[in-house]
């Protein structure tokens, strides 16, 4: 759930707890209004929360005062493929 329905589900659930005045046999509007604040409140915070590793935000120049900025960009990891051949002796000469 990202910020942006985190925060229709708050708006959502005001309208149904302040705006709402009709009466559903059963079903209390007000309360389901609560409901969808609390579930968007918390998913606003998790977003919050987990957004800098989610989002690809991270700070890639160093400056070191009287120098000039020094851009450090990580590399991607490689992976080393090794190929080990083994000689096999001639088998019997085919028919």
């Amino acid at each position: 759930m990202g910020i942006s329905v985190s925060i229709l589900l708050i708006a959502v659930g005001a309208i149904l707890t302040w705006g709402v005045t009709a009466d559903a046999e059963g079903l209390n509007v007000n309360n389901i209004g609560v409901i969808l604040m609390i579930v968007g409140l918390l998913g606003l915070v998790l977003s919050m929360i987990f957004w800098s590793s989610f989002g690809g935000f991270r700070r890639r120049a160093t400056y070191v005062e009287g120098t000039t900025p020094v851009r450090t960009v990580a590399a991607p990891r490689r992976t080393a493929t090794v190929v080990e051949e083994e000689d096999v002796a001639p088998g019997p000469p085919l028919p």
